[in-house]
């Protein structure tokens, strides 16, 4: 069974800091399990659920399709988006990338991230994350978190 430390997310600095993850990482969507590794990293910022991002490499050759547009994130850059596919099955802008991360986020490069919500589930060791709150941030709610996540109504400018 996966051991996760207690978390308070408001404890999480801002600006966010960048930590390898110690426990594998896995995304089932349509069926499928679509990535998996024990190479993954993971964005912690105040009031956040972690993000995590795996490696592209982690992902099933043709389940990820880039879309046209971005946003930009203060640290780590430019966000390019993707669109999950399985056969069919398409979960569109459900994943995100920094192609150029900004310097403290290098290892970013080359890694996704996806709306847990907008898969089948997302699973860091043997424990199914819940999504952030509201569908503007990607964060993966685990049971080892306290604090007040943002996201719910009400806390998307604070």
């Amino acid at each position: 069974m996966t051991d996760l430390a207690p978390e308070n997310v408001q404890d999480y600095p801002r600006p966010p800091a960048l930590e390898p993850v110690v426990h594998s990482l896995r995304i089932d969507f349509a069926g499928q399990t679509i990535a998996e590794t024990t190479a993954g990293w993971r964005v912690l910022e105040t009031h956040h659920a972690p993000t995590y991002y795996l490696p592209a490499v982690a992902f099933s050759a043709g389940t990820l399709e880039p879309v046209n547009g971005g946003s930009i994130c203060e640290w780590k850059g430019r966000a390019t988006y993707w669109t999950i596919v399985v056969g069919d099955i398409r979960a569109v802008r459900a994943g995100w990338s920094y192609p150029e991360p900004g310097p403290a986020f290098r290892a970013l490069r080359d890694h996704i991230a996806v709306y847990p919500g907008a898969m089948d589930a997302c699973w860091v060791g043997d424990i199914r994350v819940t999504p952030q709150p509201g569908g503007f941030y990607g964060g993966w709610v685990t049971p080892n978190l306290t604090g007040r996540i943002k996201g719910a109504p009400g806390t998307r400018h604070w």
